[in-house]
């Protein structure tokens, strides 16, 4: 898990180089795909990335409603 204003490098980098699979709001538990237009929308403090869909669970996230029904 990487919160996106202390990554080193930009996230599309790591975005291209399969790093980084989902995207969730910290403050509401929420992860969902890159491209969905709620996470597009969320503030970059409250900005988390995730491997993948087990990692983001393992924390306590929920999927989002929008993109992964």
């Amino acid at each position: 898990m990487w919160r996106h204003n202390q990554l080193n490098e930009p996230p599309a980098r790591l975005i291209r180089r399969g790093e980084i699979k989902f995207a969730g709001n910290a403050r509401l538990k929420i992860y969902g795909m890159l491209h969905c237009s709620s996470g597009k929308r969320m503030k970059k403090e409250n900005r988390l990335f995730f491997k993948d869909e087990a990692e983001a669970m393992c924390h306590g996230f929920r999927r989002c409603k929008k993109c992964m029904k």
